[in-house]
């Protein structure tokens, strides 16, 4: 059989494109070499408890159309991202707001809180922040940096702040309100039932072939479609001809325990360099669950190589110069498109995902 396209990778970007080109007619072929369908936002139920396997995804979105887009396909609760940070024996609300600001210094209003984190700033006297480390003291003031992001950050990167470029933190939100809602968007939840059955749904009328590596079987799969979708790595599909492209990855210890309640939350970071993991997430709370055992994931970063699964793209001005040389390359392509995370060389939020694949299929369908 041919198809009009065949769409590389069944994650979410695959699945929505793959949607919107059933409804205009057309036949797609959805070649994975994982052996499941959804991605990093592939969900599997154990017990009752969706397992987020790729590590938490919080949907939140502040386009309507996208919001409703997503609520075609599942219902949403009203799930509302408040991490905890854990520093040693202390924990405060994440992000920076009068509820952290409270438990560190023991004060109530909003200007006393402004007053401190000024005061400290001012006697830094960094001018011209030369790192990492000096642009967030410059932002934060010794204490929220010294407790709350230097150690993350440097287990994050997997070297120290004064090691890493300035660039990186743009800025740091302070909020000066006792608000612990992470996200700023009007829109925020967890699909009941988990993401692997948004993608399943999406995914409806489309051929899906999974433990199917397409790199390696290139000449066959592409005699099969008109088109090609390719969500996979820009420079692994060009055998890696002009350079490696960095990237962080994330491996994650999971295990069942057998009691309620192991963290009271679903997000609680550690913030020390001497914790190895980055956080440890609780799965259940992020529907509310109650069954009588409970599963974590702790998460460790660690630097990326071939071979391993690329997470966050090091989007520096190294890495950015030569995803360019291969943006050129896809661009002179007549029958390869490239779309997704690992396309676009881009961390993008599970809504900015939609949103690329909607305009893409605006264009080409």
């Amino acid at each position: 059989m041919k198809y009009d396209y065949l769409i590389v990778g069944a994650g979410l970007f695959g699945a929505v494109f793959a949607h919107e080109a059933k409804k205009k007619g057309k036949t797609c072929l959805v070649v994975e070499k994982r052996g499941h369908i959804a991605g990093n936002i592939y969900t599997e139920e154990v017990h009752g408890i969706q397992v987020h396997r790729y590590g938490a995804h919080i949907f939140h979105t502040s386009e309507k159309r996208i919001w409703e887009y997503v609520n075609r396909f599942a219902e949403f609760n009203q799930y509302i991202n408040s991490p905890i940070a854990r520093w040693r024996d202390e924990l405060y609300n994440l992000p920076f707001n009068m509820n952290t600001f409270s438990k560190m210094w023991g004060i109530v209003t909003p200007e006393e809180a402004q007053k401190i984190i000024a005061d400290q700033i001012a006697d830094l006297h960094i001018t011209k922040p030369r790192n990492l480390e000096e642009q967030a003291l410059s932002l934060v003031g010794r204490d929220v940096y010294e407790k709350l992001i230097k150690g993350y950050t440097e287990k994050q990167w997997g070297r120290d702040c004064r090691d890493l470029p300035a660039f990186i933190i743009k800025r740091l939100p302070l909020r000066f309100t006792y608000d612990n809602n992470y996200f700023n968007d009007r829109y925020q939840g967890i699909p009941m039932g988990g993401y692997t059955r948004i993608v399943e749904k999406l995914l409806e009328g489309a051929e899906v072939r999974l433990n199917t590596d397409y790199l390696a079987n290139r000449a066959e799969l592409d005699g099969q479609a008109d088109r090609v979708i390719y969500t996979g790595m820009i420079d692994q599909f060009y055998d890696y001809c002009l350079g490696v492209l960095e990237y962080r990855s994330v491996r994650f210890e999971t295990e069942e325990l057998e009691q309620e309640n192991y963290q009271g939350n679903a997000v609680v970071n550690y913030t020390e360099r001497e914790v190895p993991y980055t956080r440890i997430i609780e799965h259940k709370h992020f529907e509310f669950g109650k069954q009588p055992t409970t599963i974590i994931s702790r998460e460790y970063s660690s630097e990326w190589k071939k071979g391993d699964e690329p997470y966050y793209p090091v989007n520096n001005e190294k890495n950015d110069s030569l995803y360019a040389e291969y943006k050129a390359k896809a661009e002179s392509e007549s029958r390869i498109i490239f779309g997704g995370r690992l396309g676009s060389y881009r961390y993008y939020d599970m809504d900015k995902v939609i949103a690329s694949a909607l305009e893409l299929c605006e264009r080409e369908l």
